[in-house]
């Protein structure tokens, strides 16, 4: 796609739209959090081996939100102390032999780096909330008519738990971790730095789920589209209504100014599955430092040009 579909970029500067959160918002993930604190924090480790030197590689498996289990990744510098350290979260139904590669990639320079797959989406991850509403074709509409059964309250807090459990570690520096991620995995690592005071920095590629009523009205594909398809399939405003309160308890825009830590994004803008606008909504009510990379041609993708600027960002903070 060689031209813009969505806004140009002096509007999308100034794209601020309002919040969309209730006055129980804060409320509703202190609440939160709380439950999650009940859960002991307890994961297991199994080396694996992995065709490299200088890194040791483990299957990690942690308790997250209500006690289902999360698998991930860890890859740490051996034989380093004292490491800073990067929680990495995935694409929407989108990693690869779990992303072990970019895991391993990261531990070489020089963090301990922790991968989460998400529950339901990868490897043996748990998916264990039940949900009285939703289900299409994926897992954005799950439990999607009640804030307390939607499926992403879960995938926040095992979020949360992932940096909790990487801090805890005997050789990880816990006052120099980031979190990072694209796409699905952008939005979760923007809604823990929201919810834990744990990560210094968050470093992430076009964030999903952000500016829920913006998306729906002008993406033209993506998963988006499946709460356009729910509505289709539920025509009654009230459900529409119901909904859309839902999703004002986990869009990114109305996380974002609860960030304190500094935060790089990026942005293309011909990305047709998360279109500019919703990137810029959340950036543009970030109160924290912040800094954002535009790519004019680019879309949901990989941007070569990204990879500097996110690098520089990460080693800033966490290795100076």
């Amino acid at each position: 796609m060689a031209q813009q579909y969505d806004m140009p970029l002096k509007e999308l500067e100034k794209y601020k739209p309002h919040l969309t959160r209730h006055s129980d918002f804060e409320d509703f993930w202190e609440k939160s959090l709380k439950k999650l604190e009940s859960i002991s924090r307890e994961y297991s480790l199994i080396p694996y081996d992995y065709p490299v030197k200088g890194v040791e590689v483990y299957q990690i498996s942690y308790s997250g939100f209500e006690n289902a289990n999360i698998d991930g990744w860890l890859a740490i510098p051996k034989g380093v102390k004292n490491c800073p350290g990067i929680v990495m979260f995935h694409g929407y139904n989108w990693a690869f032999d779990g992303n072990l590669h970019n895991v391993v990639d990261f531990a070489l320079k020089g963090y301990a780096t922790m991968h989460v797959l998400v529950r339901g989406q990868q490897g043996k991850s748990v998916d264990n909330i039940i949900s009285m509403s939703g289900f299409t074709a994926g897992w954005i509409t799950k439990g999607i008519l009640d804030p307390e059964e939607y499926y992403y309250r879960a995938v926040y807090l095992d979020g949360v738990r992932a940096v909790e459990v990487l801090a805890s570690l005997d050789f990880v520096d816990n006052t120099k971790i980031g979190v990072v991620g694209g796409s699905q995995g952008g939005a979760i690592a923007l809604a823990v730095a929201a919810l834990s005071n744990i990560p210094k920095v968050t470093a992430v590629e076009y964030p999903f789920l952000s500016n829920f009523e913006r998306a729906i009205e002008v993406v033209p594909k993506g998963p988006y589209l499946e709460i356009i398809d729910y509505f289709r399939r539920n025509s009654n405003v009230e459900i529409e209504e119901k909904a859309k309160n839902t999703l004002s308890y986990f869009d990114i825009m109305n996380l974002s100014p609860l960030i304190k830590c500094h935060t790089w994004m990026c942005v293309g803008l011909v990305d047709e599955i998360t279109p500019p606008s919703t990137v810029f909504a959340t950036y543009n009510h970030l109160e924290c430092s912040k800094e954002i990379s535009v790519f004019k041609y680019f879309g949901h993708e990989y941007i070569p040009g990204a990879v500097e600027p996110k690098l520089k960002c990460l080693m800033n903070i966490l290795q100076m």
